[in-house]
């Protein structure tokens, strides 16, 4: 795998004319979170809402606080949980924002690639959905198949 790094603006959701300036984070589909400098956040009016712990690659076991921002890279958006990053971590965007993109990482060209969100199933109206968007009735019912996008 190719690291790479993409400039991410957080903003506050209940204020949201409170944003950082682009901050260069590292894409890191291996970390569940994203990792934002705790001073950054804070002074966009941010509050962490929980600590979590986590291990590092050392094993080593750290708790951090995490709250919520809208994270936007690339020309994506999301909301999403954000780890306070204190001084010595990595400023980095894990996968849950990543997935929150509806993106796929490229590694080979460094940037991102949309994707289509796919519905598994909607049991109201008796359908299921293939992997290509295709829509087939469950048995017994009189529906015919379409496809959704």
């Amino acid at each position: 795998m190719s690291a790479f790094k993409v400039d991410v603006i957080a903003r506050n959701p209940k204020h949201e004319e409170l944003a950082t300036q682009p901050l260069s984070a590292l894409v890191d589909t291996r970390s569940e979170l994203t990792w934002l400098p705790a001073d950054l956040l804070r002074g966009i009016g941010i509050t962490p809402r929980r600590k979590r712990v986590f291990s590092t690659a050392t094993q080593q076991r750290i708790e951090r606080e995490i709250g919520y921002a809208i994270l936007s890279a690339e020309g994506y958006e999301t909301n999403d949980e954000v780890v306070f990053a204190e001084p010595g971590d990595m400023t980095q965007l894990g996968i849950r924002t990543i997935d929150g993109f509806g993106v796929m990482v490229d590694n080979i060209a460094h940037r991102f690639v949309a994707t289509p969100t796919i519905v598994a199933s909607n049991t109201e109206k008796g359908e299921t959905f293939d992997t290509l968007g295709f829509c087939s009735p469950q048995s017994g019912s009189t529906q015919s198949s379409s496809r959704h996008l």
